[in-house]
């Protein structure tokens, strides 16, 4: 039986974030929302896909987060001419041993960075199928385990369409979210010339966290506590993507899964032993989104996925936390209260 006791305290997890949110706003100015996101990924073991135009700091985001963590990292520019061998790695023959000889490839890492990961061809983005659900790579009837923990950042240009290969709807699925870092304001984009005219901050950007306290992190985010009517939101809100009129493909089971853990992640990351409403409810657009595919209406009608997110966020009734007659969150309404407090052992 494990309990809370066996795990990283909160008082632990969350001042090992802070040293990472610190380091990581460090280089990216202006977008706290932003990092929170990527930390949130993190520790709910998911992967994250960032999607934006050209220059707004997607690859910075990713290195900085990985560079701010003591652990291995590799990063992948995915090109045309990119095998799925460069990405899993391939077994060469040993003339000395009279033996084949496996040679991991770049996804044996702890952070990976997958730099504009729609320009690779359909073949090599699917020798990453395996590795962001299983978290392992089969080569030649060899079962490979990855180093724990494992996240996969990736960058995409959604703008440019010429030489890029969109991510198949199965790939996307495994993306537990997706962000646009979007342009910075006024303010920030004076703070960065100033910090970013002359060197740039990624080279003196120093580990402010061990890959052992991720481990422990994760293993205590696993233990936040989810009452059922929160549970039963989640799941009714994934439910109400597949029966849209204006979606063509609703979110997957496995959507639903990614909402369960990012929720948990975020109350963790809030001081919380266990999650509410509005942990879903922020991040349901990051979670849902992207896995959704618009019908050809509703694109002639300019409606995105986003906005139908936020429609169902809006119609689907919210848990009352207990004692509140309105409702608990930004869309709260009268249904039975659940319990706030978790279970001490697990």
């Amino acid at each position: 039986m494990t309990t809370y006791d066996d795990r990283a305290s909160l008082s632990d997890l969350t001042a090992t974030v802070e040293r990472v949110r610190g380091s990581v706003e460090g280089v990216i100015e202006g977008k706290p929302e932003v990092v929170r996101l990527a930390l949130t990924v993190l520790l709910a073991e998911g992967h994250l896909l960032i999607e934006d135009v050209p220059g707004v700091g997607k690859t910075m985001l990713a290195k900085a987060l990985a560079r701010s963590i003591d652990c291995s990292v590799r990063r992948i520019q995915f090109t045309p001419d990119l095998l799925p061998s460069d990405i899993t790695g391939v077994s060469i023959w040993d003339q000395q041993r009279r033996d084949f000889e496996f040679k991991p490839g770049a996804i044996f890492a702890q952070i990976v960075i997958g730099d504009e990961i729609n320009r690779a061809s359909p073949k090599t983005q699917s020798a990453l199928l395996e590795s962001l659900e299983e978290r392992q790579v089969t080569i030649d009837g060899q079962t490979y385990e990855l180093p724990s923990p494992f996240m996969v950042v990736a960058t995409q240009n959604p703008i440019e369409m010429e030489g890029t290969y969109p991510l198949p709807e199965a790939q996307r699925d495994r993306f537990m979210a997706r962000v646009s870092v979007g342009y910075p304001s006024v303010e920030a984009e004076l703070q960065m010339l100033d910090v970013h005219g002359g060197v740039s901050p990624l080279e003196d950007l120093q580990p402010v966290a061990h890959a052992h306290e991720i481990v422990k992190l994760i293993e205590a985010v696993r233990g936040v506590y989810v009452a059922e009517p929160v549970r039963r939101y989640a799941v009714e809100l994934v439910a109400a993507t597949r029966t849209h009129p204006d979606l063509r493909l609703g979110a997957s089971p496995r959507a639903t899964l990614h909402l369960l853990r990012a929720a948990k992640a975020s109350a963790a990351l809030s001081g919380r032993e266990y999650a509410l409403p509005d942990d879903v409810q922020a991040l349901a657009v990051a979670v849902l989104a992207h896995r959704l595919l618009p019908t050809a209406q509703a694109q002639l009608n300019r409606r995105t996925a986003e906005q139908v997110v936020l429609e169902i966020l809006h119609h689907t009734p919210v848990p009352a936390a207990p004692g509140q007659q309105n409702g608990f969150g930004t869309l709260g309404r009268t249904v039975p209260a659940y319990p706030q407090q978790p279970p001490r052992s697990l």
